[in-house]
């Protein structure tokens, strides 16, 4: 009896791919660049629309979280509906709900539509992850990830500039919102041409409600007192975390009891066999929590105490920026050569970074720490980029293709939930040193050694994934040509502890 197997479409053929690329690579920026962007936009929007302070922290903090909520849920969205189309509905939602925040009439209504942009940005990070994944293999794969580290790494540092720019220049703090329209409308139109469709998908796999829910109000639980651990004042907000722990221990739960039914779960639990996703994905998340906290109290350090413009304030980070994209692109070259070693000297990089910054504050206390502190930002924003795009292809590596959405918004999720949790603390011990002590330059101090603890253990996570055998670290050792998933028996297109039919050879 002859077997007839359906294939899956190897990546893209032609040289379209990398405009392809450019356009997910541009909608990435534009999402991450909101992140961050809008903190310098606050004071006048206080002003302008005369806005309590709780609005003022939600227009920050709500983004992140509907972003982050949203990741997981859209990455599986697209594995089972087509990347190419769910990209595209988040696209136009993004665009549409840019505009409905630069026209918003009073601040209870930004609140509104800034959650619905976090919705959309949501719907179009893991679309890129999983049609990198499904556009290219190997060596190709390895530098279209590299790529996306280095926006990434932009996208997260120059958020303060590019917002300090656009204020000065209009004079209004709606173009933060308005610049995302012609973006959004060309990304779109250029998608529509470009994108690749999916491969063909499983009929009898359906979508996974509870696990959506069960993942969506654990991680809502988990991030709500992070992201307004500064707006929410007494302690009362922690009890959310043993609640979110419980979510997230019967969603952990419910998804085996999924995979061992033969459904088709949310995220497939056999992903985390892999010590090279797992430490990966961890790492991802002690990392984030790390660099992006540093912004956060140094920005606060140059505008609240030294007098720096929001414009000299992100021109004082751009040193960071401008190492990590160059090092990403080289990072997502070397890391089939070199692997996890290499996101090791990344992170060592980082460490001695930081130490560095810390001692340039402390021994240039004026306002010349901008210029002091210039030269070990370069060095840790290189280190930067040698971790973020090697890991990201390194992490994601050994994803079947069929799954890499939802792969994808997990590991973005991971950053997403460590940038909160790293900017509640990190911002926790600057505050309580300068409440206590008066000494802004002193709580900047602690406030960098505490995000070096963040690095010191996504370092720790790195040197234990160097144990892995070689064979789980190269980024294209034996990939399947049919699904793009590197399997180290090169047997098929499964994973080693996938399930194999008998009916098929």
């Amino acid at each position: 009896m002859t077997t007839v197997q359906v294939r899956s479409p190897g990546p893209v053929a032609d040289e379209r791919r990398w405009k392809a690329l450019a356009v997910c690579l541009t909608a990435g920026f534009m999402t991450l660049l909101d992140t961050s962007i809008v903190n310098v936009a606050l004071p006048s929007m206080e002003r302008g629309l005369h806005a309590p302070q709780a609005d003022l922290s939600w227009v920050a903090s709500g983004y992140a979280l509907t972003y982050g909520l949203f990741l997981v849920p859209s990455g599986r969205l697209g594995d089972l509906r087509g990347r190419r189309e769910t990209f595209l509905t988040g696209v136009a939602l993004f665009t549409l709900t840019s505009a409905a925040c630069g026209l918003a009439p009073t601040s209870g209504w930004l609140v509104v539509f800034r959650l619905l942009q976090g919705v959309a940005g949501g719907m179009i990070a893991p679309q890129g992850s999983g049609l990198i994944q499904q556009m290219f293999r190997g060596a190709e794969r390895a530098r279209a990830f590299g790529m996306f580290g280095s926006v990434v790494a932009i996208s997260t540092a120059v958020g303060p500039l590019a917002g300090g720019l656009l204020i000065e220049a209009s004079g209004s703090w709606r173009w933060v919102f308005f610049v995302n329209l012609p973006i959004g409308v060309a990304v779109f139109v250029t998608a529509l041409r470009l994108l690749p469709g999916s491969p063909p998908k499983d009929s009898r796999e359906g979508y996974d409600v509870p696990g959506v829910l069960l993942l969506g109000f654990g991680a809502m639980a988990l991030m709500l007192p992070l992201v307004q651990e500064q707006a929410w004042h007494g302690r009362s907000k922690w009890a959310l975390v043993p609640l979110a722990v419980v979510l997230l221990l019967a969603f952990w739960a419910w998804e085996r009891r999924q995979g061992l039914r033969g459904r088709a779960p949310l995220v497939d639990l056999r992903l985390f066999n892999r010590r090279s996703f797992t430490c990966g994905s961890l790492l991802s998340l002690v990392y984030f929590a790390g660099f992006t906290s540093l912004f956060f109290v140094y920005t606060l350090f140059l505008q609240n105490t030294l007098d720096y413009s929001a414009l000299e304030a992100g021109l004082a980070a751009m040193p960071f920026a401008v190492g990590s994209a160059v090092a990403a692109l080289v990072g997502g070259r070397l890391v089939v050569r070199y692997g996890r070693k290499l996101v090791v000297w990344g992170l060592s990089a980082v460490t001695v970074g930081l130490l560095g910054a810390a001692v340039a504050v402390r021994l240039v206390p004026g306002v010349g720490v901008g210029w002091a502190a210039a030269l070990p930002l370069l060095l840790a924003g290189v280190g930067s980029g040698l971790t973020t795009s090697p890991n990201t292809t390194l992490t994601l590596a050994r994803v079947p293709v069929r799954r890499a959405g939802a792969a994808g918004g997990v590991l973005q999720m991971g950053q997403r939930v460590g940038s909160a949790a790293g900017i509640a603390a990190v911002g926790s011990v600057y505050f309580a040193h300068l409440a206590n002590h008066g000494s802004a330059a002193g709580a900047l101090q602690l406030g960098l050694l505490a995000a070096l603890l963040f690095v010191l253990a996504g370092l720790a996570l790195a040197v234990a994934d160097l144990r892995e055998p070689a064979t789980e670290r190269s980024p294209e050792h034996r990939e399947d040509p049919r699904t793009g998933h590197v399997n180290p028996e090169g047997h098929d297109g499964r994973a080693a502890d996938e399930p194999r039919s008998p009916s098929r050879p």
